[in-house]
């Protein structure tokens, strides 16, 4: 590709809405522009790049014996509504009415439509296992697109889904797409992680995240400092703390006036007493009952942890209606005292007395309060979401929580899909079954976000070989030196030749534009004609990471050098 006649829009300034690295470099590279938010143009360097991902997704997926295929992205409302699914995306699934009054959504995801396919035309045992994907556009109404392509409404995704008669079966497949997984990422030299986490809405009851370190990530992981343990913060434990409830002095309770003072800030501030002196009490209703969580002012319920503690597939908030009729109390005033309903109080909660709560009485809080004396915990859990420092469950060495990027998330789905869509099989003895199945899933542009926020430097993007739009830029310093121009022009044509993937500038500006372009573009390879080329005939081959140069004789000797490095 000759650069005069590309389409290359490079920027010299970052641009100002643009906070991750990723999202300035994009940009200012020339790889994408923002059509409006969360939605956004592949210019041709990000095109490039992208279909080198895609491939790189391709050829792995083939290799672990998966087969191709590309579902709509327009669906039905009823497939939604079988699964129940249409509740729980709620409104990031855009939906529209077509010519005929009937209500469509463009596909956030596609385990619905697959599902549907399988069911009309798997019969029999004898068609099991099987495994089908495809690399097709999502679009979800994103309430906060964020971090340029990280988090957008319109993203590509690779979705694999296997169906299976068994779950040893299924657990083969889970294996081979873990499998297939570590090499997509190894092979576009992005530094991840692995970690248990939890299959939220997608259903099943095992799933693993394939996590990219980034400052910008909106995701965060628990990483112990000494031993294996890997986890989403979602599941993060920590070890149970040795706490017994000790009766100290207890001092006399007292009902206070917190006249429309709910909220821990205000109250902690009302009653000059610091956050982790108030007791939060949170009621939930966990399938057909309800139940008070607590946990210490300063803490954060976990609702996943919650749930799963639980041993309940839905978990929701009470209403305020809900509430006034169990504590008696508007919202903001609830506390543990005279509730009949079960009663799960976080780990360090054990750790309190003579606390703050809710009265159960509007405007009301009470002070002095204490387990034992005024009221009894029914369980205690770790229900709340894991801090730096908090220890390790396995070792008990320190856990750090660390930002990172989502790429990829497997899940073994079971039943949770083929039993309300009816896809069914006959076992040997004829007799029916439903479908046992997993999920992959995996975020193609997001492997670009990654990447670019993990290799750059102060100049621009460092691409590897793997992802880079092109191998190699010739950068002629003057294009009026019939000599140098004339040399360009030769290598050019041998490596295009060659079949290598080559940006010739050839545009008529002063060196220093060209050398940013190409530390900004970050094409790993640059050939540079110049001085030392008219002095003792040399060519410099210069690698855009290391910056260390090898001095050439001529076009054979690029990808010779290459070779031997």
């Amino acid at each position: 590709m000759r650069y005069s006649s590309a389409f290359i829009p490079t920027l010299r300034e970052h641009p100002k809405e643009a906070e991750a690295v990723s999202h300035k470099l994009m940009l200012r590279a020339g790889m994408i522009r923002r059509l409006c938010s969360g939605v956004y143009c592949y210019l041709p360097l990000g095109w490039r790049v992208l279909k080198k991902v895609i491939q790189i997704v391709r050829e792995e997926m083939d290799k672990a014996g998966a087969q191709e295929v590309l579902l709509p992205a327009i669906h039905p409302l009823e497939l939604w509504e079988k699964t129940g699914r249409i509740h729980d995306l709620g409104d990031d699934m855009i939906k529209f009415k077509n010519r005929s009054d009937k209500t469509m959504a463009l596909g956030p995801t596609h385990e619905e439509v697959i599902t549907w396919l399988v069911a009309g035309e798997v019969r029999s045992y004898r068609q099991l296992p099987l495994i089908l994907y495809q690399i097709q556009t999502k679009f979800r109404d994103e309430p906060r697109p964020r971090f340029g392509v990280i988090r957008t409404c319109e993203f590509i995704m690779k979705d694999a889904y296997s169906f299976h008669t068994d779950w040893d079966s299924l657990e083969e497949a889970y294996r081979k797409m873990y499998s297939a997984y570590v090499r997509i990422f190894e092979r576009s030299g992005l530094n991840f992680l692995i970690v248990e986490a939890d299959p939220g809405v997608m259903g099943g009851n095992v799933s693993h995240e394939f996590m990219a370190l980034s400052q910008y990530g909106e995701d965060k992981v628990v990483v112990c400092r000494k031993c294996d343990y890997r986890t989403s913060l979602e599941i993060a434990e920590r070890k149970s703390p040795e706490i017994e409830i000790r009766k100290k002095t207890f001092k006399e309770i007292k009902e206070v006036h917190t006249p429309e003072i709910s909220s821990v800030e205000d109250v902690s501030r009302f009653l000059n007493v610091p956050p982790q002196q108030l007791l939060k009490t949170m009621i939930y209703k966990a399938e057909d009952k309800f139940i008070a969580a607590l946990v210490p002012g300063d803490k954060e319920i976990n609702e996943v942890k919650l749930r799963r503690h639980l041993g309940v597939k839905e978990l929701r908030m009470a209403e305020p209606h809900e509430i006034r009729e169990i504590t008696g109390g508007e919202v903001g005033f609830s506390g543990p005292l005279g509730l009949s309903i079960m009663k799960i109080a976080d780990y360090d909660v054990k750790k309190m007395s003579n606390f703050v709560t809710g009265a159960n009485k509007t405007n009301y809080h009470l002070i002095n309060v204490n387990i034992g004396r005024d009221f009894e915990i029914d369980e205690f859990a770790d229900i709340r979401y894991l801090q730096q420092g908090d220890a390790c469950p396995k070792c008990g060495c320190e856990l750090e929580i660390k930002n990172a990027i989502e790429i990829g998330h497997i899940f073994k789905l079971g039943t949770k899909y083929s039993q309300p869509l009816n896809a069914m099989f006959l076992d040997e003895e004829g007799k029916e079954h439903p479908v046992i199945m997993g999920c992959y899933g995996i975020g193609v542009n997001r492997i670009i976000a990654s990447y670019i926020e993990q290799n750059y430097d102060d100049k621009g993007i460092l691409w590897n070989r793997e992802l880079a739009p092109f191998q190699f830029v010739i950068i002629p310093i003057n294009m009026s030196d019939e000599k140098i121009k004339t040399k360009a022009e030769e290598i050019y044509q041998f490596l295009m030749e060659e079949g290598c993937e080559v940006l010739y500038d050839d545009r008529d500006l002063r060196a220093g534009i060209k050398f940013n372009d190409a530390e900004l573009i970050g094409i790993p390879e640059q050939i540079i004609i110049g001085d030392k080329y008219l002095k003792e005939g040399k060519i410099e081959l210069k690698s855009r990471r290391t910056r260390e140069s090898r001095f050439l004789s001529g076009p054979g000797d690029i990808l010779t050098s290459l070779s031997a490095g």
